[in-house]
């Protein structure tokens, strides 16, 4: 039986409660498109027991399987939108603090 990863141990709450969701909602996309769990793991190519898995959140199911179950229900542009530098407010707050500092370094000297 193959090792579990730390990584999957020490996932923080709010991690593992945003999967929850994912899955809860993806199992009731499913549902709602009156789709059986035999016939969805065929399309995404995977067990049954997978699809179980990745409806109650599981962190081990990989993440080309959440992405393929969003682009069934025609949500993948979400995903790719998720990380958008754009709207990384920490990191662009991180570079304007930065550029301040050069601004009044330039102006002292």
């Amino acid at each position: 039986m193959p090792r579990r990863s730390e990584a999957l141990d020490s996932l923080p709450s709010a991690v593992t409660g945003a999967l929850s969701r994912l899955g809860a909602d993806l199992a009731l996309a499913r549902k709602r498109r009156k789709q059986s769990l035999r016939n969805w793991a065929l399309r995404l190519n995977v067990s049954v027991p997978t699809l179980v898995k990745l409806e109650k959140g599981d962190p081990t199911v990989s993440a080309g399987v959440y992405a393929t179950a969003l682009w069934m229900i025609q949500r993948h542009e979400a995903l790719a939108a998720l990380a958008d530098p754009r709207k990384d407010l920490a990191a662009l707050e991180s570079e304007v603090q930065a550029a301040s500092r050069r601004g009044a370094r330039a102006v002292n000297v």
